[in-house]
């Protein structure tokens, strides 16, 4: 074995777990619900990465989470969150919203469009647990993050302009042409999870595709899109 294959653990996106709900087609990169492989039962203190489809006027009914912050990317379509704590908001395609369930929250989030909408949605455990719960979304355009990692929510105070939330993690995305690379370190001690939301990469020369996931060690990575790609990236504790 190779000492790149040794640091990439890639996850073809045809081995993920799969649970279609009708509603809701779901694949979990990690043991989630009835899917349960001890091998993936998270990776640092990411805990959960799910890509769902939802269908048109569906969605998930209120329900509570305590301790755990929650990042949703929405691909295409747009969801709707209502909380106990009284926000509501819309989120549309290329916007993110953070949850961090604090103490304890119930919240709702429904597709009211009228096509499927396409989220990842992560799970990263805190820092520490309790406190107030909270909720946000931003816009983050994708012309913006063009040809470079882009920091969409953070748990550091020099990520300005970046969505607060309480673990000591980054989630950052890059649109990328054909042919553009950019790189990433991972420190030591801390664990990454790449997911490419479009098109296919390489990460130092191993490929990756759509909606495959790619779980990193300690090192220094180069990413070079094959074809236009839009990759989402979170590097944790």
């Amino acid at each position: 074995m190779t000492d790149t294959q040794t640091r990439i653990d890639r996850r073809p996106f045809a081995s993920l777990g799969h649970a279609n709900h009708g509603w809701l087609d779901a694949r979990h990169h990690f043991s989630f619900a009835s899917y349960h492989d001890p091998k993936r039962m998270g990776w640092g203190a990411i805990r959960v990465w799910n890509d769902d489809v939802i269908a048109p006027q569906s969605g998930f009914p209120p329900h509570p989470h305590r301790d755990m912050e929650i990042i949703t990317y929405v691909r295409t379509g747009a969801i709707t969150h209502q909380d106990s704590l009284g926000n509501k908001g819309r989120t549309a395609a290329g916007d993110v919203q953070v949850m961090s369930a604090g103490s304890g929250v119930r919240h709702a989030e429904y597709n009211l469009e009228d096509e499927p909408t396409t989220i990842f949605q992560i799970w990263i455990e805190p820092t520490t647990s309790g406190g107030e719960p909270s909720w946000g979304a931003r816009p983050f355009p994708k012309g913006d993050r063009s040809g470079k990692l882009t920091v969409l929510a953070s748990g550091f105070a020099e990520d300005d302009g970046a969505l607060p939330i309480r673990a000591e993690a980054r989630v950052l995305a890059a649109t990328l042409a054909p042919g553009e690379t950019v790189t990433h370190t991972v420190g030591a001690g801390r664990h990454a999870y790449l997911v490419p939301a479009v098109g296919t990469v390489t990460i130092d020369g191993e490929p990756v595709n759509a909606r495959d996931g790619a779980a990193l060690s300690a090192g220094t990575y180069t990413i070079t899109a094959s074809e236009a790609a839009e990759i989402v990236l979170v590097d944790a504790h």
